[in-house]
């Protein structure tokens, strides 16, 4: 069993890439939210038995996918137990622009995590700021609470961004690292 599992929605397959991505550092479980916002058989027992939570969506008109609504929505019941009180909590938002208001996306998830009684790890990097800063450069977008990719509304999953797949696979490894350090 993963100690990381990374419960996310993707609407047309760019926030899956980059959860894939994620995945691929950390050795998290993938737990896709399907089109009717429903986990998979096993979903919820997977969440609870791991000490970190990863939380993805895409950000669709300021905020999560109502599919992850539906999701944050159902975890009312583990809230109520307090059942993920101390576990450790991430997450990870892909839009078509530059800012897209991803930031609302992550302080969604902030929140989520917040009522849930769990603590909060950011992306642990830099942002890539300098006037030689390339698109490919990691933490380009320049977030700290969390992951932000940025792919345009017209581009394939196989035209996204290399510089945010390679920071999608830094910050799995920030996950792996900190769950390995601060998880019983």
């Amino acid at each position: 069993m993963s100690k990381i599992v990374i419960v996310y929605h993707s609407g047309y397959g760019h926030t899956a890439k980059i959860a894939e991505a994620v995945a691929a550092t950390s050795g998290a479980q993938l737990l896709a939210i399907d089109a009717e916002g429903n986990l998979p058989e096993g979903g919820w027992e997977a969440l609870a038995a791991a000490p970190m939570i990863v939380f993805g969506s895409p950000t669709y008109m300021g905020s999560v996918s109502w599919q992850f609504k539906k999701f944050a929505d159902a975890s009312s019941k583990p809230w109520f137990g307090q059942a993920w009180k101390d576990k450790l909590f991430a997450g990870f938002t892909n839009s078509a622009t530059m800012n897209g208001d991803k930031h609302s996306t992550l302080h969604y998830f902030m929140t989520l995590a917040m009522q849930h009684s769990g603590l909060w790890v950011g992306t642990g990097m830099m942002p890539a700021n300098s006037k030689a800063a390339t698109r490919n450069d990691i933490n380009f977008v320049g977030s700290s609470a969390g992951l932000m990719t940025a792919t345009p509304s017209d581009a394939s999953t196989d035209e996204m961004v290399a510089g945010d797949i390679a920071t999608a696979k830094a910050f799995g490894e920030r996950l792996a690292a900190t769950v390995t350090r601060f998880a019983a």
